[in-house]
């Protein structure tokens, strides 16, 4: 199983770091690689960061190919200028596209203290689900960044699956899900690369042995 994520589709504008804007694609790459995708079943999509390109560019293109994806959304940007809005959340819902936690301030989930983990990783999620009127039981590592602290604390919050960015497979119905992000210099014959890193059997067992012994750090 390969999952790819995607964060800022476009042009994105001054307010947007440095560090974000690294990852924005454009919007015929995203289309192009959309299109790779089309009929790989194996292949699920997922948004990070709430940027208001995910209604704006992303799900017409998804809804037009019968595609769906999990968008997660930085609580504490909700309704900011550029990013999404409540009204944006359910949207989403109603296209039938998930919706889940990127925690609160986009900060790295490793050595929190107890108030900051806290912060992220139930008050972000309590916020989302206010908004949604249903639980939020997602999440997605800021900066694809984890410990085994981290995971813990995610298990013991009944998350109930949660994506890093490891840049390998990951295998069907597992509770941590490694994802490809796509940055702003990839392109989609770089994807086209990912799927057929895919279909090769030992490297699927090299990307979970790598996977499994980040998670005991």
């Amino acid at each position: 199983m390969i999952n790819i994520c995607i964060h800022g589709i476009g042009t994105p504008s001054k307010s947007v770091p440095a560090a974000e804007a690294a990852y924005w694609i454009g919007i015929d790459t995203f289309r192009r690689v959309l299109d790779q995708v089309a009929e790989r079943t194996e292949v699920r999509l997922s948004f990070d960061d709430g940027n208001t390109s995910d209604v704006d560019v992303a799900l017409p293109e998804l809804v037009d190919r019968g595609r769906v994806a999990d968008f997660f959304v930085i609580a504490g940007r909700l309704g900011h200028t550029g990013s999404l809005s409540a009204d944006d959340l359910h949207r989403l819902r109603r296209a039938r596209m998930g919706v889940g936690s990127h925690g609160m301030h986009h900060r790295v989930w490793r050595r929190l203290s107890p108030a900051e983990q806290h912060e992220e990783l139930v008050v972000a999620r309590r916020r989302l689900e206010e908004v949604l009127g249903e639980p939020v039981r997602s999440a997605a590592c800021p900066l694809g960044r984890y410990d085994r602290a981290t995971l813990a604390a995610l298990r013991r919050l009944h998350y109930t699956r949660v994506y890093t960015s490891d840049r390998a497979l990951a295998r069907p119905g597992t509770w941590r899900q490694a994802r490809f992000s796509i940055r702003a210099a990839d392109t989609a014959d770089d994807v086209a690369a990912w799927l057929r890193h895919g279909d090769r059997y030992a490297v699927r067992l090299a990307d979970s042995a790598r996977t499994f012994v980040k998670g005991l750090r």
